[in-house]
């Protein structure tokens, strides 16, 4: 299996890194991708800085890693931020450039401003020929940032061809229909394990199962039955699960299909 989306940086790791990898290994995680926004800017880089720490260690996934400026931390992007942002893209363990996007549920960043930082980070993938990983949560009842951030990426994304992954899927079905319309892949995480998803389940159920990713964006979201818990590469294991019992196909192949998807887009070799 694969985890395409999680945070291994994050300070809630510091006491037990290795061992939640050996954990993750165990569960039968053989590829990690490493999404590298850290606390900010400023330290964007620390998923490299662990995709070559762990390079080669036995028993443990390999890691693969992003980088970007999350819309969060938009206010804090600058030239500085940006140049820092294309050396680390020309790196050969970055795949991507992510997350990036639109949030409108905590504004945490101005729009407007979120907008410019998106599109300069895009300007800066396609000149180095990285897809994109997508952050994109509209404010509450809303579709706003998904059509925001949909309108961006055919306007702006579409002409570079490079795709890229629609993390945390939680659109609708004409979402989804658009993203991958414009080559993207959508991954999904542990909040398709919760009662209440089932919206997001059905536009699952839609989704050809050769467009799809799963992930845990650990250590937020742990699926059932840890949710309330730290989440964890190894918990993907029950986004496949729940997956496949939404695909109606048994876990093998859904696990399978998957990892495929996966190494064929980014145009990595499978790890034994």
């Amino acid at each position: 299996m694969i985890d395409s989306h999680a945070h291994l940086d994050s300070p809630r790791y510091a006491e037990d890194r290795d061992a939640m990898l050996a954990r993750a290994y165990e569960a039968g995680v053989r590829t990690i991708l490493s999404i590298g926004i850290g606390e900010g800017p400023d330290t964007m880089h620390q998923a490299v800085d662990l995709a070559r720490t762990y390079a080669g260690k036995p028993g443990v996934p390999k890691i693969y890693a992003s980088a970007g400026i999350h819309p969060h931390e938009a206010q804090l992007a600058g030239d500085p931020a940006y140049c820092r942002l294309d050396t680390l893209l020309q790196q050969p363990e970055v795949l991507a450039c992510g997350e990036i996007g639109l949030d409108y549920y905590y504004d945490n960043s101005p729009r407007d401003v979120q907008k410019q930082a998106f599109s300069r980070q895009m300007e800066i993938a396609a000149a180095r020929r990285k897809p994109i990983i997508i952050h994109c949560r509209p404010s509450d009842n809303s579709t706003n940032a998904w059509d925001d951030t949909l309108a961006m990426l055919a306007s702006e994304w579409k002409p570079t061809g490079l795709g890229g992954i629609l993390h945390c899927f939680t659109g609708k079905w004409t979402h989804a229909k658009q993203a991958m319309d414009l080559g993207f892949l959508l991954s999904f995480t542990g909040n398709i394990t919760y009662p209440k998803a089932q919206p997001i389940r059905d536009v699952l159920a839609q989704v050809p199962l050769e467009r799809v990713l799963i992930e845990t964006d650990a250590p937020f979201l742990a699926p059932v039955p840890h949710r309330g818990k730290r989440n964890e590469p190894a918990f993907v294991s029950e986004v496949a699960a729940r997956l496949a019992e939404v695909k109606n196909v048994p876990v093998e192949e859904a696990a399978f299909t998957i990892t495929q998807n996966f190494h064929r887009f980014f145009g990595t070799e499978n790890a034994s």
